[in-house]
């Protein structure tokens, strides 16, 4: 059963490669080469940020096999977004620092009902509706959580709470 869960595993970094891959490359993110993260489904890709901050955005996947125990539970993944000033996303001291779940962002924070919820998990069940999976969160990704991580874009609340100061 574990060799199943990693082979899951491992094609989902294939997938997630494949589906957001070259859009995050052209952003400037690249995936970290981290193996022991991957054996645990954790896939983080990585962008040094001008301000002298990191934009972190990592994939957290549970890959479910079909066994007589699992009752076809649905693999599923969510996604967090982490802006630091070290790529190992820890807070330390800095002022800058913030992270925030993908859905959390998009249903609270900009007020988008576009997910069922903002503690959405991503599920899927073959190929076709992990593609399908991410190709919906890399589309939040790159039009919410990257200009967010860049403070080029940022939420209605936000901007409001400035005018008050």
């Amino acid at each position: 059963m574990v060799q199943d869960r990693q082979a899951g595993q491992d094609y989902f970094k294939t997938l997630l490669q494949t589906v957001v891959g070259q859009a995050f490359s052209a952003a400037g993110y690249r995936l970290q080469d981290a193996p022991m993260q991957w054996a645990g489904g954790k896939y983080r890709f990585a962008r040094a940020l001008p301000d002298g901050y990191f934009g972190l955005i990592d994939f957290q996947v549970l890959v479910y096999s079909d066994t007589m125990w699992s009752d076809r539970a649905q693999s599923r993944f969510n996604v967090q977004l982490t802006r630091a000033r070290n790529r190992h996303g820890r807070a330390g001291s800095s002022a800058g620092y913030v992270t925030r779940g993908l859905s959390q962002l998009v249903v609270e924070d900009f007020g988008v009902a576009i997910l069922p919820s903002a503690d959405h998990w991503w599920t899927f069940r073959d190929t076709e509706t992990m593609g399908a999976a991410l190709a919906e969160a890399g589309h939040l990704v790159v039009g919410y959580g990257m200009p967010w991580l860049a403070r080029e874009l940022v939420p209605p609340a936000d901007q409001d709470a400035g005018d008050l100061g």
